[in-house]
């Protein structure tokens, strides 16, 4: 992503190799918490070394994926922290779905980032003349069911199509998102 994102709050941009990013990264996917409502399930990432495999594996990817898929950092604007991640990736099995997923640190969350972020993430999406992208959820995640609503996504039923687990399946298309929500606005 050139250039990256900025909301009032926050900034989303690649993941980079830098030892803060590789940190930031295991801080967040190193936390079973997190990890816990990650579909498909993943295992939290053990230690560093790991982390740092993982982070060149997304960063390697990334030139050959088509946008706006992705994963990105989300980064916070005040003290440069890098506080979740979001990532745009066509569900299987057929690859003709578009999925938003974000992840925050424990300790950023009920703060309104994800939404922020979210929000930012898809307006560009929308910009590859995207018509829709989906969110799913695990049944019992109501943080990330309240999320996807306050993104400005709708229910649209349950289904166990994707990573034969039974999911929660929220929409959203580029009419659905308010054009112009100052809180997000960059300064």
């Amino acid at each position: 992503m050139d250039p990256a994102l900025a909301t009032r709050r926050l900034v989303v941009r690649d993941w980079t190799s830098a030892d803060a990013d590789v940190q930031a990264a295991l801080d967040l996917y190193g936390r079973p918490e997190v990890t816990e409502w990650l579909t498909p399930a993943v295992s939290s990432v053990a230690d560093l070394a790991a982390m740092r495999a993982v982070v060149h594996s997304w960063i390697e990817a990334q030139p050959n994926l088509v946008p706006p898929t992705g994963r990105f950092a989300m980064q916070r604007r005040s003290d440069g922290v890098v506080i979740g991640g979001l990532v745009l990736r066509l569900l299987p099995p057929y690859d003709h779905d578009l999925e938003l997923t974000w992840q925050l640190r424990p300790e950023d969350w009920g703060h309104g980032y994800a939404t922020e972020a979210a929000r930012a993430l898809l307006r560009w999406a929308f910009s590859f003349d995207i018509e829709e992208v989906s969110a799913l959820a695990l049944p019992e995640n109501q943080r990330a069911i309240a999320t996807a609503e306050r993104i400005g996504m709708e229910w649209v039923g349950e289904t166990d199509k994707y990573h034969a687990t039974t999911l929660q399946v929220y929409r959203v298309r580029p009419a659905d998102l308010d054009p112009g929500d100052p809180d997000e606005a960059a300064d």
